[in-house]
């Protein structure tokens, strides 16, 4: 574990506003990450998705760097306009 993995841990420990905060901005980057390796395996660009989703490039930027509220709907439209299909799975 390096520092700043030691030092998360610690505020989450101590802040559980913290740790709730760190989670759901985690997850919401984690999507954007997600989509964003998806659409670079597929070799398509931004711009590329955006035309297939009949959007602007800059929607597709905030999807893939922002993802926080985003529609299930949105995500699987994404999914499959780079070739991939959306498994939603609940642990």
């Amino acid at each position: 574990m390096d520092d700043l993995e030691r030092y998360i841990e610690k505020r989450k420990k101590r802040s559980p506003a913290f740790a709730r905060s760190f989670e759901r901005g985690y997850h919401d980057f984690k999507i954007g990450a997600i989509l964003k390796l998806a659409r670079e395996e597929s070799g398509l660009t931004q711009t590329d998705v955006a035309r297939k989703l009949n959007t602007k490039k800059t929607a597709i930027s905030r999807i893939e760097n922002h993802a926080e509220d985003i529609k299930l709907s949105t995500i699987g439209r994404f999914a499959h306009a780079v070739g991939k299909e959306l498994k939603l799975q609940v642990i």
